[in-house]
């Protein structure tokens, strides 16, 4: 199937399209959304193609079809493809409704724990983003300068600007096949993956500065509860880097960064070296992402949610 997957093909006859990522979107969620539905436009211009996303971070403004974002999921009428993108169905949120009531669906991912949720599911973990896989599955002389940017900005982030291990010798290729299309790469990876606002400074500092190091110096956790997040006045997207940051010191096998989302309820990011896997660590909680990137929802107090976490890390520690 994947081999021979067209993604026009599949469009073909449609006047409704639908694309939505995963809830609290990242880079590659975003970057993802924005290009297909670019690349789409390009060659179904009488086609409606709409965005559906909520609150995606304003550094990626800069994307061409960014203000065009549908937030708040409004009742529409049934889409005729729908496409969810670098998630599976249960972390599709407020879109959930558009993918129940498309006449077809495709699910298009590189996360390991996706087992596919639609009608045709193209999902392949050994390539670093989801923007990666569009850009493999595209025909380059039917994209434009807008469409590799945004191809270019998800895999970026999602692989540390090309240093994080699911960064492939192809992942470099197409990188440089998309910066052949002409646009600001250095100003693109300062603005997406560099660039803070004053706001997100303090809380990465605040989180740094509180932050506890365990088992040996090994491992390093931070939280920020809702007391916090209220004084500072942050939001999800304001966490964006810190768990990268923590991971970024010296000696640490295992970083994991954790915000208060309800009473005893937390949004846990892990990330790690070359001698822990954090996906099965999160795949154990419900949560999922990559070997050295990954996450997940957990109950309970901070100290029995990282007591939980320090067992499964000890496993693989020894």
């Amino acid at each position: 199937m994947a081999e021979c997957f067209d993604i026009l093909k599949e469009c073909e006859g449609a006047k409704r399209i639908g694309i939505s990522g995963h809830i609290r979107p990242d880079g590659d969620a975003i970057s993802s959304c924005l290009a297909l539905r670019h690349y789409i436009m390009r060659s179904m211009p009488d086609t409606k193609v709409d965005v559906n996303l909520e609150y995606p971070p304003s550094i990626f403004s800069d994307l061409v079809g960014y203000s065009d974002i549908v937030q708040g999921f409004p009742d529409v009428e049934p889409y005729d493809v729908y496409f969810a993108l670098d998630c599976n169905y249960d972390r599709l949120g407020g879109a959930q409704k558009y993918f129940d009531s498309a006449k077809k669906t495709i699910n298009i991912d590189h996360h390991i724990s996706n087992e596919g949720c639609g009608d045709i599911n193209i999902v392949e973990p050994e390539i670093s983003a989801t923007a990666e896989v569009l850009c493999k599955y595209m025909d380059k002389d039917k994209m434009d300068k807008d469409t590799a940017m945004a191809l270019y900005a998800g895999m970026v982030t999602d692989t540390g600007v090309f240093q994080y291990s699911c960064t492939s010798p192809d992942t470099m290729r197409r990188a440089a096949d998309l910066m052949e299309f002409g646009f600001d790469f250095s100003k693109l990876i300062k603005r997406v993956f560099f660039e803070k606002t004053y706001l997100q400074s303090q809380i990465m500092g605040r989180c740094m500065m509180e932050s506890v190091r365990f088992m040996d110096e090994r491992c390093i956790v931070s939280l920020v509860d809702s007391r916090t997040a209220d004084f500072y006045g942050v939001k999800p997207k304001d966490y964006e880097g810190i768990v990268s940051q923590l991971n970024n010191i010296r000696g640490i096998d295992v970083a994991i960064f954790m915000y208060q989302v309800g009473p005893q309820e937390f949004k846990v990011s892990l990330r790690s070296s070359e001698k822990v896997n954090v996906a099965k660590i999160a795949m154990q909680f419900g949560g999922g992402g990559h070997d050295r990137a990954a996450g997940c929802n957990m109950k309970g107090t901070f100290h029995d949610c990282v007591n939980n976490l320090s067992d499964k890390i000890a496993e693989q520690l020894g």
